[in-house]
């Protein structure tokens, strides 16, 4: 398991997205897994970055555990914001034309779409979001 803690501010999502790339880089996660999980933590750093801590800044934990053996990547982000439970707004209707939905909740929706597993908890001052998901590699790859 790695860690990184980090002030929540939208510039640093490079070094956030850096620090996720190199652990998926070391497991050979193939590219398309990668930019899944990329745009998942670009959506949580950023809402967490811009909603999270309201006037004030705060900081961040992003703790990334990876499985070789299972393919399995899970990122755990951690803040003492604001108490919000991203996963119990409904989801929107992606059936409806852009400007027939409400503005919000399409991020969140593409994160529980594109990753295997999402879960929210909220514990000792702390939103705890975390996903996980697993991929398989490509021919050719061990």
């Amino acid at each position: 398991m790695k860690e990184l803690v980090i002030e929540a501010v939208s510039n640093n999502l490079d070094t956030v997205l850096a620090f996720v790339d190199e652990q998926l880089e070391e497991m050979e996660c193939p590219p398309k897994n990668q930019m899944q999980i990329e745009l998942a933590v670009e959506e949580i750093f950023v809402n967490i970055a811009n909603y999270a801590y309201l006037s004030e800044t705060g900081d961040v934990t992003v703790r990334m555990e990876t499985d070789t053996e299972r393919q399995t990547v899970t990122i755990t982000f951690i803040d003492r914001g604001v108490p919000y439970d991203p996963l119990s707004k409904e989801d929107p209707d992606v059936t409806l034309l852009s400007e027939q939905r409400e503005i919000g909740g399409l991020g969140i929706f593409l994160v529980k779409k594109t990753m295997d597993d999402v879960r929210y908890s909220h514990q000792d001052g702390m939103n705890i979001l975390t996903i996980c998901t697993t991929f398989a590699l490509q021919e050719g790859q061990n």
